[in-house]
């Protein structure tokens, strides 16, 4: 299931991101504190930026954030995503970020949707492919990443 991150989430949000340090380093820093979630939170205005939690029998699987919409001529976003601990390998990030795409493509009519993973994230490419993202190109010292600028793949999956 995929809903909107919600106040209501801290809490278990926290736990979750604390849980899966191991599994997110170096690809990703999840808020992990009250403060850091509030301000992860606070960026979801529901227009240009987005979050969404992947939940499976009422626990947090996993979160995915389309950020930097931006319609016109351009008509396209930027995915993030990335799984707890203990429903990694188990599909529900793919059904997630798959019902997200579609919920882009259609409900907010994106034509297009990036998502930039580093190189060594075997388990990100995976399901990016397995989602129908096309490699498109590399960007050397993309995004700063736990203090370091740090390379990247750009897939993105085009509506229609």
């Amino acid at each position: 299931m995929i809903r909107p991150v919600s106040a209501a989430d801290e809490a278990a949000f926290i736990a979750a991101a604390r849980a899966s340090r191991g599994l997110h380093r170096p690809w990703v820093q999840p808020p992990c504190d009250a403060e850091a979630f509030a301000r992860h939170l606070a960026r979801f205005d529901g227009v240009a930026h987005h979050g969404f939690i992947v939940e499976t029998d009422g626990e947090l699987a996993g979160a995915i954030n389309l950020t930097n919409v931006v319609l016109g001529a351009f008509c396209s976003g930027y995915l993030g995503y990335y799984a707890f601990t203990g429903f990694e390998g188990r599909g529900l990030m793919t059904q997630g970020l798959n019902t997200v795409v579609r919920h882009a493509f259609k409900a907010l009519g994106l034509h297009r949707v990036e998502a930039n993973i580093q190189p060594g994230n075997a388990a990100s490419i995976a399901l990016a492919k397995r989602c129908g993202f096309q490699l498109e190109g590399y960007s050397p010292k993309y995004l700063k990443i736990g203090g370091r600028w740090r390379d990247h793949e750009r897939w993105a999956r085009v509506n229609g």
